[in-house]
């Protein structure tokens, strides 16, 4: 496991305890579309775990480290991509599709 994977958790689960996240508008109609509402959004960020992580990429557009999940929720597989700042920023959550995700322009 990388080292980076429980430092990352670690926060996004205390960001997201506190209710420290936001949605991309991108990720807010894909949680809208899914029938999530905010609280489960935060239930989902509260829970993820090691073997839920697909990774990290690096944004093309600021560096940043974007890190993706692929939690079972459900019968569902979502994908989860985020971004890790004061805050957490959600980039997309929607049901996992089995593709190859790339960055949105």
């Amino acid at each position: 496991m990388a080292g980076w994977l429980r430092r990352v958790l670690k926060r996004i689960h205390r960001l997201a305890a506190r209710g420290s996240y936001g949605l991309t508008h991108k990720a807010q109609w894909e949680t809208e579309n899914l029938g999530l509402a905010p609280d489960d959004v935060r239930d989902v960020l509260a829970r993820l775990g090691v073997s839920d992580s697909a990774g990290r990429v690096a944004s093309g557009t600021t560096g940043e480290w974007m890190y993706v999940f692929k939690p079972h929720v459900g019968a569902q597989v979502l994908y989860v991509k985020l971004i890790v700042r004061a805050g957490c920023v959600v980039v997309s959550f929607h049901e996992d599709e089995g593709g190859v995700y790339e960055e949105e322009p």
